[in-house]
């Protein structure tokens, strides 16, 4: 069922009714790490938040290309266009080579969404995967006149730019207020502007990522990138592109620049932009000691962490903000979230042991709208902590119930089912860890089971057989013979 969906486009700085390129499909493309280094606290909202947004639209009926990339060159420190590679550093430090360094990473990176139940993208491209594609991009720019070529470099030139177009439009910022505030910094004399950004880099002797171009042996800047594989897999218009708050400026403007010159305007439709998590009201930092890897979260090894936090406990965390919104990081705030999550995920067994009066057939209006409610709260810019508020109007429901041994209609039952089974699993991609950690010896101990009932069907012991259904049922397993044999479900 595709219901109105309505989401703040950091473009127009209002709530929009989401309308597709393509009726039916969505195209997103959210900017993923710079694998140089563990994921950290950091990683997981951007992570939980566009996993959220794509789990609900696949619900909704459409079909989703979701595009996250890997940054593998081009990313210097500071942000900035001087400087060393972040990740060649990590390699020259490590005595490793460069793309050693990427793959160690990615693969810690995949594993740590893994834990935090996130899907993963439909496609996942790496900038040193597409440097044919950013040299095409850098000479259609320099074509257009709005870039310039010195001493093998190639600048964006941003105030010729401003002068056709509006730099400074996604982020907000006046680019005659960042020239009157802006120094000339060391090492970018190349630059006519501090507010040009590099296209293409010269590479220096000891720069050990590097490929030959029309403009010299050098790497692609960093905005470049995200401009060329969004229009690759995506096309040259589509939907949505997403990212962290601290990448609107200047990565996405400059990437928003790059693109109206070499795709016109609109070539992206929606932006969208999660805030960032502090600790304890400070932003996070390795200098400041409150810097915190995900490993070190899951293990409780942190010194400002009291034990080891379930990955789901992390999720429901992040959820019980809106994604726009600050959420501040404490211990005290992932026990609360841990506490709230037990009895979330509690409701859902206790309602496997509340009776149900086949007498009573229609759904309950309360429990309707309730239903429907969660669902506005989620189309509505993905207000996660809404929803909540009415899951959890949900779980008093079923505890009062079941404290006072109320029998329900079945379509009752099913209705909360359902809530638990769409909205918390499917689309809040909260579960059980449990669950998820034992599902090997979960499946084992199904299939001996499932032996077993075969067995007692081929014998002809009815009352065997379905006794097994029954007590599987009041499990909250489901069964259902086939003609390819017998399947199950949670």
């Amino acid at each position: 069922m595709q219901r109105d969906f309505y989401l703040h486009n950091t473009l127009s700085r209002q709530k929009e009714k989401f309308e597709p390129l393509v009726p039916g499909h969505v195209g997103l493309y959210v900017c993923g790490p710079t694998v140089y280094g563990d994921p950290h606290l950091g990683h997981a909202r951007p992570g939980i938040t566009y996993d959220v947004l794509v789990r609900l639209f696949r619900h909704l009926g459409y079909k989703v290309r979701y595009v996250r990339n890997i940054t593998d060159v081009g990313h210097l420190e500071n942000d900035a266009d001087s400087g060393e590679d972040k990740i060649a550093r990590k390699a020259r430090l490590e005595q490793l080579e460069p793309m050693e360094v990427v793959q160690y990473y990615t693969i810690r990176y995949h594993q740590a969404m893994a834990k935090l139940n996130t899907l993963p993208p439909s496609i996942e491209p790496r900038a040193s995967g597409h440097i044919l594609e950013q040299i095409a991009l850098v000479q259609q720019i320099l074509d257009s006149g709005l870039a310039y070529e010195i001493n093998g470099s190639v600048y964006f030139d941003v105030k010729a730019y401003n002068k056709q177009h509006n730099y400074g439009i996604l982020s907000g910022r006046v680019l005659e207020d960042l020239q009157a505030n802006t120094r000339e910094l060391d090492g970018q004399e190349d630059k006519h502007s501090p507010h040009d950004f590099a296209l293409w880099k010269k590479a220096s002797p000891e720069h050990i990522m590097h490929w030959p171009s029309p403009w010299s042996e050098g790497f692609p800047g960093w905005h470049l990138e995200c401009s060329a594989m969004s229009s690759k897999y995506l096309g040259q218009v589509f939907d949505i592109h997403g990212g962290g708050m601290d990448l609107l400026f200047p990565h996405h403007e400059c990437e928003l620049a790059q693109n109206t010159v070499t795709r016109g305007e609109g070539s992206v439709r929606y932006w969208m932009h999660n805030n960032l998590i502090t600790i304890n009201g400070q932003k996070m930092g390795k200098s400041l000691g409150n810097f915190i890897t995900l490993e070190e979260l899951f293990n409780g090894t942190h010194k400002l962490l009291s034990q080891a936090f379930d990955p789901m406990t992390i999720r429901f965390f992040i959820l019980q903000a809106h994604y726009r919104g600050p959420l501040d990081f404490s211990n005290e705030a992932l026990l609360a979230a841990d506490k709230g999550l037990k009895r979330l995920l509690q409701a859902r067994k206790t309602l496997l042991k509340i009776a149900v009066n086949a007498s009573t057939q229609a759904a309950s209006k309360e429990l309707t709208e309730l239903q429907e409610s969660i669902y506005t709260a989620l189309c509505d810019d993905l207000n996660t902590p809404i929803a909540l508020a009415r899951l959890f109007e949900a779980v008093t429901w079923i505890n009062s119930a079941a404290d006072k041994n109320t029998v329900i209609s079945p379509a009752d039952k099913k209705l909360l089912e359902d809530i638990f089974d769409n909205l918390v699993e499917g689309i809040l991609g909260l579960q059980d860890s449990a669950l998820q950690d034992n599902a090997p010896l979960i499946d084992g101990l199904m299939q001996m089971i499932l032996e077993f009932r075969a067995k007692a069907k081929a014998q002809k012991e009815w009352a065997v057989s379905d006794n097994i259904r029954n007590m599987l049922n009041a499990l909250g397993v489901t069964i259902k013979d086939t003609k390819d044999g017998t399947e199950w479900s949670i």
